[in-house]
C-alpha cells in the first residue's frame, strides 16, 4: 500500500508543470529598445549616455530651499503619502501570513465537566489537533510568491506616490513663481497704463489729440487692469492648491522668485532599459505581470491533490492520550489524490481565465514602458522646443523694448502718433508675459523629464 502511494505521488510530480516551482522571470517579448524618439537632441544640453537624470536625488534637482521645505512637508503630511505607507505595512503583514503557511497549524481547545450524581464527579479533556500541508505540488509556494510580489508592488506604488508629490509640488511652486513675475510685469504696465491716460487727457485739453485717442487709450488701461485681477486670482488658486496638497488649510506660500531659480544644464535621459528599473509605474506593471504568473501556477497545482499530515493527542482523566492511527493517515493521503478529478471542469476554466489575465497583464506591461518612452521623448521635446522659444523671446523683447523708445522719441517730434506708442508698449507687454510662460515651460520640461524617469523614488 505504502509503496504504490509513493509511485502515484512521483508520477504526479513527474507529470507536473516546471512553471509550478519556476520563479518569475521578465518575458522576453517585453522589449524597451527604441522606446526614446529621438533621444539625442540637435541641442548640446540633451546628453545621451548611461548617466540617467531620474537617479538624482530631488535636493540636486530642485535646489530652492523654500521649495525643499515645501517638499520635506508634503512627504510628511500628504494623505496620498500616508496611506501609500499603511499599504506597504498592510502588505508586509500580509506577507508575513503567506510565510507562515509552511508551519503546521496547531490548535488546543481545553474542556472541562462537573457532574453532581450521589457526589461530585470532575471530568477534563486537554485535546491537541496539529495538521501540516506538504507543499509538493506549490501551491503553498506559489501563495508566498504571489504575495511577495504584492508587497513589492505596495512597495513601488509609494515610491510612485513619492515621486508625484515631489513633482507636483515643484510643479505648482515654479507655477506660482510664473504667475508672480507676470504679476509684476502687468502691475509695472498698468502704472505705465494710468500715466498714459493722464497725459492723453492733457493733450486733447491741449488740442494735440481728440476724445478717440483718450478713450482708446482707457479702454487699454482697462483691459491692463482686467488682466492684473486674473492674475492675481490664478496666484490665489494655485497657492490654495498647493496648501491643500500640504494637507492644511489654503494659505500664503513663502516663495522665492523665478529669475532665481537654477536648474540642471544637461538633461541626461539614459537608456531606455533604465526604465524598466527605475520608473515605479513600470515596475508596479512588472509586478502584477508577477503576480498574475504565480497565480497561473497556483491555478496550474490545483490539479494535484493537497497532502496533509493530520494528528491529534490529548490528556484527560477518563481515556489517557490519544494519537492518530498511521494507517488512518495513509487512508487520508489517498482521499487527497483522488479529490482533484472531481472538479476537473472547474479546474481547467480556472487555469485558462489565469493564463488569460496573465496574458493581459503582460500586455498591460508593455504598455506602460511604452508610455513612459513617450512621456520622456515629450520631455526632451518640451525642453527643446521651450529653449529655443526663450532665446526668440529675450530678443524680441529686447527689440519692441527699442521699438517702445523709439516711438517715443518719434513721438516727440511729431513723426509719430501716441496710438503707435501704445500698439508699442501692448507688444512689449506680451512679449514680456511669453517669455515669462516660456521660461517656466523649460523649467517644466525639467521637472516632466525628472519625473518620467523615476525621479524622486526612494
Amino acid at each position: 500500500m505504502k509503496k504504490q502511494i509513493i509511485l502515484t505521488m512521483c508520477a504526479a510530480a513527474a507529470l507536473s508543470s516546471c512553471h509550478i516551482y519556476k520563479a518569475y522571470d521578465r518575458p522576453d517579448s517585453i522589449d524597451a529598445s527604441g522606446i526614446y524618439r529621438d533621444p539625442v537632441s540637435v541641442t548640446d544640453t540633451l546628453a545621451a549616455d548611461t548617466a540617467n537624470m531620474g537617479n538624482l536625488p530631488w535636493k540636486e534637482v530642485f535646489k530652492d530651499e523654500r521649495l525643499q521645505a515645501i517638499i520635506e512637508e508634503g512627504l510628511a503630511n500628504n494623505v496620498d503619502m500616508q496611506t501609500a505607507v499603511l499599504r506597504v505595512k498592510e502588505a508586509k503583514v500580509m506577507l508575513t501570513s503567506a510565510r507562515l503557511s509552511y508551519l503546521p497549524s496547531i490548535n488546543l481547545a481545553p474542556q472541562g465537566t462537573m457532574t453532581t450524581m450521589g457526589g461530585m464527579v470532575k471530568a477534563y479533556q486537554l485535546p491537541i489537533a496539529a495538521s501540516w500541508e506538504i507543499d509538493l505540488f506549490g501551491k503553498v509556494l506559489n501563495a508566498k510568491r504571489n504575495q511577495q510580489a504584492v508587497y513589492l508592488q505596495s512597495q513601488y506604488a509609494q515610491q510612485a506616490v513619492r515621486s508625484q508629490i515631489i513633482c507636483g509640488i515643484a510643479n505648482i511652486y515654479y507655477t506660482l513663481l510664473m504667475l508672480d513675475r507676470q504679476v509684476e510685469i502687468t502691475t509695472e504696465t498698468a502704472a505705465i497704463y494710468k500715466e498714459n491716460v493722464r497725459a492723453m487727457e492733457a493733450m486733447k485739453l491741449a488740442g494735440y489729440v481728440n476724445e478717440a485717442a483718450v478713450t482708446q487709450m482707457r479702454a487699454a488701461s482697462h483691459q491692463v487692469e482686467a488682466s492684473l485681477l486674473d492674475l492675481k486670482r490664478q496666484v490665489r488658486e494655485t497657492e490654495n492648491s498647493l496648501s491643500v496638497l500640504l494637507a492644511k488649510a489654503p494659505q500664503t506660500i513663502e516663495r522665492g522668485k523665478l529669475a532665481d531659480q537654477v536648474m540642471p544644464e544637461e538633461l541626461t535621459a539614459g537608456v531606455p532599459l533604465q526604465l524598466l528599473e527605475n520608473r515605479p509605474d513600470v515596475k508596479i506593471a512588472e509586478m502584477t505581470l508577477a503576480s498574475a504568473y504565480y497565480t497561473t501556477n497556483q491555478a496550474r497545482s490545483a490539479f494535484y491533490p493537497s497532502i496533509k499530515i493530520g494528528g491529534n493527542a490529548g490528556w484527560t482523566n477518563g481515556s489517557g492520550v490519544q494519537v492518530v492511527n498511521p494507517g488512518q493517515f495513509m487512508f487520508q493521503a489517498l482521499a487527497s489524490l483522488a479529490q482533484p478529478i472531481f472538479n476537473n471542469g472547474k479546474l481547467v476554466a480556472n487555469l485558462k481565465v489565469s493564463k488569460a489575465e496573465e496574458e493581459i497583464a503582460r500586455m498591460n506591461y508593455q504598455q506602460t514602458l511604452l508610455e513612459a518612452g513617450q512621456e520622456v521623448s515629450n520631455a526632451l521635446c518640451l525642453y527643446e522646443t521651450a529653449d529655443k522659444k526663450l532665446i526668440e523671446d529675450r530678443g524680441r523683447v529686447e527689440q519692441l523694448d527699442r521699438a517702445v523708445t523709439y516711438t517715443k522719441a518719434l513721438f516727440q517730434s511729431a513723426e509719430a502718433t501716441y496710438l503707435e506708442i501704445l500698439t508699442a508698449q501692448q507688444n512689449l507687454l506680451s512679449a514680456e508675459l511669453s517669455e515669462v510662460a516660456d521660461n517656466f515651460q523649460r523649467i517644466q520640461a525639467v521637472i516632466n523629464l525628472y519625473s518620467a524617469l523615476g525621479g524622486g523614488r526612494e
